[in-house]
Parts: structure tokens; C-alpha cells; sequence
């Protein structure tokens, strides 16, 4: 089965993406993105596919991922069960990592790291245990302490005892013809497009499809239609903003991700979170607040 692209937003004015979600979750399906990916699950027990690998999680698992490199998390949970926090993942552009060791010498050691986590790294407990406070401060953390967090996370898995290589180098190596898929390509215009209004005649056009053919194939790779689709990913973006900035109105966010007007965001946001942007902004703060005080 061909994975999915998957959206990863980088507010402006940020290197990376440091958020938490829980289960169940858009992101839960095979798919893949072209960031770099931390990923630390924080409750839930289950399977857990990267590339060809497939294996048992369970709290405090931690593994990084490289560049569209699929993978999936499927909690065992009880039917009708939402686990508010089951996972924090920390996303971050080849770009900006790579810069990053081309100006610094001390940062030679994270080369070996990122071409390691093309394959799938899973770390031991021990490592899993000391990123945890770390990648939870990342979560609201601003400015140079943000990065300061950030490369203290690195620091972690560059020195960690050892690190089970996962996906197979033959999986990694045909992956790359993935990339070049034509509704892929399609999806990632319209990830790079969001607040834009593209019909799906001009990304017919990208597939060399007609508009029908399309819509049918568009249909069969995500399970439902690009409106459907688009609103899925704009509300799940500003659910992501209304979590990562707390002083970020929600008319600002209704308008930054593409709606036209604020009763049809909020609309879709109860349709598709079954609360308010502001009660699901209040939601959250709330498990913050209990987690800090445990």
C-alpha cells in the first residue's frame, strides 16, 4: 500500500515543529513527509510499522525517522477510547539541520545521526527517559531557549548507547521512487498551498489526469474528497496554532489557514474536533496544567 504525504506546518518565524497529539489522530495512517521526525510516545501500547519494519511500542518509546521514510503507530485501545496525549513529535527540514552542521564544527557528529535515521532508529529507555522533559518544554518554549531544547534532544540521541536500526536498506532505497508519484505531488501543492483556493482542475493538471479521473484516484489514495480533505488538513493545522500560540486569535488562525470566514471555521473545527477552537485551546491547557503539577 502507497503511503500518504503528510502535512508538516513550520510557523513562520520557526526552524521546526515541536507539538503533541493524541489517539485517535489524523497522522495515524502510513504515510511519510520529507522532515526529519522524533517521535515519543507518552501513553497506549500497540504496533508500530517503519518501512518493513514492524514491531511492539509502548510508553516511552523513542525513534527518529529521515526524509519520507513511512510509518504508522496503532494504539490498542478500547472502541469509542480517545487518549488526549498518547505522543510528542518534533519535526525539522533537512535544510535547516544541515545548515546548522555546515556552521557549526561542534554539530560533525549529527551528520552520522541523520544518515542513520533514514533507516529508522529506535533508542533505548534510558534515552527515551531523559528527552521526555525536554521534548515537552519544546512543546511551548520560545525564542533561543527553543533551540537551546532543541539541540540538547540532539545531543541525546547523537550520544545514546546504541540504536536499533530498523527499515531495511533495500525498502529505503525503492522509496525514492514514491517521491515521484504523481498524486504525491499533488498533495504536496496542496500542502505547500493550503490558504490558497486551488481547484481540483489545476491539480488534475500536476497528475496529467482529467478532472473526473482525478477526482476518482484522489478519492481512492486518501479516502475522501479534496474538500473534505483540505478542510481536514486546515482545521487539524489550526488546532496545531491554537496549541503552539496561545496569544494567537482564533479569527487570525480562521483566515491563516485558508477559510473565508470565521462561522465556517468554526463550523468544520466542531464538526471535525467535536469542540470549539476555544475549548479545544481550553481542553489542552487543562491536561497541561494537571501534567505540571503531577
Amino acid at each position: 500500500m502507497q503511503p500518504d504525504l503528510e502535512l508538516v506546518h513550520i510557523r513562520k518565524g520557526e526552524s521546526f515543529a515541536a507539538w503533541t497529539h493524541g489517539y485517535p489522530f489524523r497522522t495515524v495512517r502510513w504515510h511519510y513527509h520529507p522532515e526529519y521526525e522524533v517521535h515519543l510516545v507518552i501513553a497506549t501500547t500497540g504496533t508500530f510499522y517503519i518501512g518493513d519494519h514492524v514491531g511492539e511500542f509502548g510508553p516511552g518509546q523513542l525513534i527518529m525517522t529521515g526524509p519520507n521514510l513511512p510509518q504508522n503507530w496503532i494504539s490498542t485501545t478500547q472502541p469509542g477510547q480517545v487518549v488526549p496525549q498518547r505522543t510528542v513529535v518534533i519535526q525539522f527540514p533537512e535544510g535547516f539541520v544541515q545548515t546548522a552542521c555546515d556552521a557549526f564544527p561542534e554539530m560533525e557528529g549529527v551528520r552520522a545521526l541523520l544518515d542513520r535515521s533514514r533507516r529508522g532508529l529506535l533508542f533505548d529507555k534510558a534515552t527515551g527517559a531523559a528527552v521526555k522533559p525536554l521534548m515537552l518544554d519544546l512543546i511551548e518554549a520560545r525564542g533561543v531557549r527553543r533551540l537551546g531544547l532543541f539541540f540538547q534532544v540532539l545531543d541525546h540521541l547523537v550520544t545514546a548507547r546504541s540504536a536499533q536500526t530498523l527499515a531495511s536498506l533495500s525498502f529505503v532505497m525503492g522509496m525514492a521512487r514514491v517521491e515521484d508519484n504523481a498524486m504525491n505531488r499533488a498533495i504536496g501543492h496542496l500542502r505547500d498551498n493550503l490558504n490558497e483556493p486551488l481547484s481540483e482542475t489545476e491539480l488534475a493538471r500536476l497528475t496529467g489526469q482529467s478532472q473526473s479521473a482525478f477526482s476518482r484516484a484522489f478519492k481512492r489514495h486518501t479516502g475522501t474528497t479534496l474538500v473534505r480533505y483540505r478542510n481536514e488538513l486546515r482545521i487539524d493545522l489550526a488546532g496545531h496554532m491554537l496549541l503552539s500560540d496561545p496569544d494567537a486569535k482564533v479569527a487570525d488562525i480562521c483566515f491563516d489557514v485558508g477559510f473565508s470566514n470565521l462561522s465556517n471555521f468554526n463550523r468544520h473545527f466542531l464538526k471535525l474536533k467535536r469542540m470549539s477552537p476555544s475549548e479545544f485551546r481550553a481542553t489542552f491547557a487543562a491536561n497541561r496544567t494537571i501534567r505540571m503539577a503531577s
